[in-house]
């Protein structure tokens, strides 16, 4: 079993990485991009029957920072 876990930044947390991503593409002369948030991805390969709950429990613990970031789950 595999699932995904996408990590962001909430609303109203400043995202510096973001904003650099922002300001280079603005440099390269893509001047449309408003804004940018930048999250991460991680891949879990798990033991079938693995729970959503589980998962979830990895992503309170250890996997997010709950008081700056929210994530969603994607089973594979």
């Amino acid at each position: 079993m595999k699932a995904r876990v996408h990590v962001m930044l909430k609303n109203g947390v400043l995202d510096p990485q973001g904003e650099a991503v922002r300001h280079a593409l603005g440099s390269l002369g893509f001047d449309g991009v408003e804004g940018v948030r930048q999250g991460k991805i991680i891949e879990l390969d798990l033991a079938d029957g693995t729970s959503e709950a589980t998962i979830g429990e990895m992503c309170e613990k250890l996997l997010a920072n709950t008081v700056i970031e929210s994530y969603s789950v994607e089973v594979l």
